[in-house]
């Protein structure tokens, strides 16, 4: 798979990330854009809708020894044949296409190869082990171990590939290192915030159920129309949240220097798209009912913004504080 097909099959997947991805440096873009599409199997493998999560596990463990030994692949590429999936869906695509990303991956050089094959084998075991412990968290710090091995882990890759692109990057990595999880969680808490009623439709409930009992509340309670004004109050405890954890991601970008504009903006851009988010959630009930998002013209503007001024740390956190506290940019 070439670059091209690599970044074809990105834009499919998410076109937010890969804004951010493609505006990086030539290599570390192809390095990234790799690795996310390897996370994104393993994703596509926890998040499938029709398939049990004995099978799931399965699954995953099989996908890990295909990260350990491409011996696997051909049997892996068998049982995807037996998984249900929407005609021309990317995300099966992505799985369909492991063996040319793993190809890809060999042509990086070796510190990056073996950072991105840990990195993911990580996550996947990861998605494993939650499948195994089931749709119930009971308190916050579980909801952390949950985010840490989907996306913290990434937060612990991006590091790991920047700080061998610069060395600037590379002195500052054990500071980095627990931001970037942090970074990680933020960007996650954020998302279940936009996927609340879409896991719950397939039978997961993210937020913790202290986070409910609090309010006199079950997690499924979180759904009731007669408990809407209970539920945005736990609404409210996961935007706090989000806001903690995008506050230790703004140091994260803070930390990276400053002449490494396209790095900033690759972090700034997933990180000031979240921060709005958060805000257009904070007591809306289309929360708990639908999925909240923003506009073009709110990234747009972002974009815009963050290319101008995102070398500034301190317009960089002036910034995230407006989009978390205003509806309107």
């Amino acid at each position: 798979m070439d670059s091209a097909e690599v970044f074809s099959l990105l834009r499919e997947t998410s076109r937010t990330f890969s804004l951010s991805i493609e505006g990086l440096p030539a290599s570390l873009k192809d390095e990234i854009a790799v690795s996310y599409l390897l996370f994104r199997v393993s994703d596509y493998l926890e998040d499938h809708e029709t398939i049990s999560p004995k099978r799931k596990i399965a699954l995953l463990e099989r996908w890990d020894e295909v990260l350990e030994d491409e011996a696997e692949l051909k049997s892996f590429l068998n049982e995807l044949d037996t998984i249900p999936h929407r005609p021309n869906d990317p995300e099966a695509e992505v799985a369909y296409r492991s063996g040319s990303l793993l190809m890809a991956l060999k042509s990086f050089p070796q510190n990056a190869t073996q950072t991105i094959h840990k990195r993911v084998r990580e996550t996947t075991r990861g998605m494993a082990k939650w499948q195994a412990k089931g749709p119930r968290v009971e308190d916050e710090a579980e909801m952390d171990d949950y985010m840490h091995y989907v996306a913290g882990i990434v937060g612990y890759l991006v590091t790991d590939l920047f700080a061998q692109h610069s060395r600037g990057v590379a002195r500052r990595r054990d500071t980095l290192m627990p931001l970037a999880r942090e970074f990680g969680l933020a960007l996650q808490t954020v998302n279940i915030l936009r996927g609340l009623r879409k896991d719950y439709d397939r039978g997961w409930i993210f937020v913790p159920r202290t986070f409910c009992s609090s309010h006199g509340l079950t997690p499924s309670e979180l759904f009731s129309p007669d408990a809407r004004e209970r539920a945005l109050h736990v609404v409210e405890e996961l935007v706090e949240k989000a806001e903690r954890h995008l506050m230790s991601g703004v140091a994260y970008i803070r930390l990276i220097p400053r002449h490494l504009h396209r790095l900033r903006l690759a972090c700034m851009w997933p990180l000031l798209f979240a921060a709005k988010t958060v805000a257009v959630s904070r007591n809306n009930p289309l929360v708990l009912s639908g999925e909240v998002k923003i506009g073009r013209d709110a990234v747009k503007k972002i974009m815009r913004d963050s290319a101008i001024w995102g070398w500034s740390n301190a317009w960089l956190s002036s910034y995230t504080r407006k989009l978390l506290t205003s509806s309107t940019i």
